[in-house]
């Protein structure tokens, strides 16, 4: 970097330090980055922080502008480079910091496991601002740095689907919600998305008594509070990674022939396996029973028909194996958190976009 450009981010940091010391009511939020972090999350953070600055007079008169300040900082104060290979010049190190009300964790990609090897100094920066009040928020693979820490342990939490089974089963005292977008507990906030970032720092202001505020943004932004699951997005994550080769045989065959399934002991007697013992084996091998094995395969293909096909609901239950109607729908907003026509009209590839 030049010298000139270089001067001129230290001279911006210094202001920002100089604001901290003349308004010590500021909130402060805190934004790590890393090696490889997704950048949108931290982005999406700053944007709707300094969008209150902006609004926040109109709404509250009484409150001083700005009032929210936030930062950037990497555990050595040394840039880095996002996912997208977009270089990220922190304010200063972790170490720096002498006080937060909130730190916000961001998603790490391709994966989170180079951060997890080296993470005791963030670990322990962490723990010490939660220790003084400071609240801590998560996004997606970011979630897991945040239950490195323990501070999760017999709390509920959420995050990405894709990184659910390493999740479980690092982490198995949390209590993990993973159809959840957004989940809080003791000031321990966690949400499944980077999408999902201005819905957690719109709960977070609501927290602090920005109600209003909070509103407006849910409004402005078009933010749906409703829309409290990951489940219409989760793909069925089919675990093949074992070494029982009689049970892969049979999750073969059921996937080939779920439609026309009756019951589950055939598929035990196709394998050589009582029907007792072969429940065990399959759940000790898949995660999943063998009935909720097969119910997963059924809906996955109708969500695949929903999205791709014209067949009415109807036609797709007979399709995948159902008989009962209503009980298929049940089943498909259990495992989806949509009814299958709320599902064809989030995700269907026929749909015309101009309707």
């Amino acid at each position: 970097m030049p010298k000139a450009d270089k001067r001129g981010i230290n001279d911006i940091n210094d202001a920002k330090k100089d604001i901290l010391k003349s308004d010590p009511s500021m909130i402060r939020v805190t934004l790590l980055a890393g090696q490889n972090c997704v950048l949108s999350g931290l982005s999406a953070a700053i944007e709707f922080f300094n969008l209150c600055n902006l609004l926040l007079p109109h709404i509250h008169k009484e409150v001083r502008a700005p009032y929210f300040f936030t930062e950037i900082v990497t555990p050595d104060g040394r840039p880095v480079s996002s996912f997208g290979q977009i270089r990220i010049d922190p304010s200063r190190s972790i170490h720096e910091i002498q006080r937060t009300d909130l730190i916000l964790i961001p998603s790490f990609q391709p994966s989170v496991d180079g951060v997890l090897d080296k993470a005791t100094p963030l670990i322990e920066w962490i723990e010490r601002h939660y220790r003084h009040n400071a609240k801590i928020g998560a996004i997606s693979g970011g979630v897991l740095i945040l239950a490195e820490t323990g501070l999760l342990n017999g709390k509920i939490a959420t995050t990405n689907w894709l990184f659910l089974r390493q999740f479980e089963s690092r982490y198995p005292e949390v209590r993990l919600r993973p159809q959840q977008i957004l989940t809080e507990e003791c000031g321990l906030m966690c949400t499944a998305s980077n999408n999902f970032t201005v819905d957690m720092c719109t709960y977070f202001i609501k927290q602090i008594g920005l109600d209003e505020m909070a509103a407006k943004f849910s409004k402005g932004l078009m933010l749906e509070p409703k829309w409290q699951h990951q489940s219409p997005w989760m793909i069925f994550d089919i675990q093949k990674k074992h070494n029982d080769s009689q049970i892969l045989k049979a999750q073969l065959w059921m996937e080939k022939n779920f439609a026309g399934i009756a019951s589950i002991d055939p598929i035990a007697e196709k394998t050589g396996i009582s029907p007792r013992h072969f429940k065990r084996r399959f759940k000790r091998a898949t995660g999943d029973s063998p009935l909720g094995y097969l119910q997963r395969l059924r809906v996955e293909a109708a969500k695949h028909l929903l999205e791709t096909t014209e067949e009415t609901v109807n036609e797709i239950t007979w399709r995948v194996g159902y008989e009962d109607i209503n009980s298929f729908r049940r089943l498909f907003k259990r495992l989806t958190g949509l009814c299958p026509k709320e599902y064809r009209q989030r995700f269907s590839q026929t749909a015309d976009l101009y309707l």
